[in-house]
């Protein structure tokens, strides 16, 4: 169990809410707009952490490095703002979860890679995400995770310190993230590990199987 805590701050994508169906769709459209044959969500699920790379290198085998990746992406980007709260939605437990914070009076709020272009209006869109008080996005700071600094700005606009947040993500960028910005960080496996993520490795100070064991690390109120 940890020390008291202030403050919960969760990853987006694969930590509170399954994007993968609308990510995948959205890349998925791309290649039947081509006259390409669909591929299924289990190709795409295991890289949808990894936002337009991991889609667009499911979709079409390609990497940022390739020519045409650039037009590529922001077709996906396109397709993703027209779609991104129909198939979406929060991992079972998370609701429980965020009221159980709300109730004991923590502070909760989001840090994500995902641009402020995508963030913003998905979490307007989304009832769970009214009692956040920080959202941070990839391009709030001059710098994206696996850097503290997006961490580091969310403890800031909590007028919290950062050693009494905790970072829960299921990234081993979150971890790293977490772990430089000072704060107890939590691996949440049941989120897009892919399949040779091994959470062992990233020396989180805890590891979830569901969100609600969350609540069996924090000290409540």
């Amino acid at each position: 169990m940890f020390h008291p805590v202030e403050a919960v701050l969760f990853d987006l994508d694969g930590t509170l809410i399954d994007s993968a169906p609308d990510l995948g769709a959205a890349a998925d459209k791309m290649r039947t707009d081509r006259g390409m044959a669909s591929l299924p969500l289990s190709e795409y699920r295991p890289m949808a952490g990894a936002g337009a790379r991991g889609m667009i290198g499911i979709a079409f085998g390609l990497t940022p490095q390739d020519e045409g990746y650039e037009a590529l992406k922001e077709e996906f980007f396109v397709n993703y703002e027209a779609c991104m709260t129909e198939r979406t939605y929060a991992f079972d437990g998370v609701a429980e979860l965020i009221a159980a914070l709300d109730r004991a009076g923590l502070k909760w709020g989001v840090v994500t890679n995902k641009s402020e272009r995508f963030t913003v209006p998905l979490t307007r869109r989304m009832p769970l995400f009214g009692t956040a008080q920080t959202i941070v996005s990839g391009d709030t700071t001059p710098h994206a995770k696996p850097h503290p600094a997006p961490l580091l700005e969310a403890a800031r606009q909590l007028d919290i310190d950062p050693g009494r947040c905790v970072y829960v993500g299921d990234d081993e960028r979150d971890i790293v993230a977490g772990r430089a910005a000072g704060m107890p960080t939590v691996a949440a496996a049941y989120g897009y590990l892919g399949a040779t993520a091994d959470t062992d490795v990233w020396k989180a100070d805890a590891t979830i199987s569901t969100p609600g064991a969350l609540l069996n690390l924090l000290r409540m109120p």
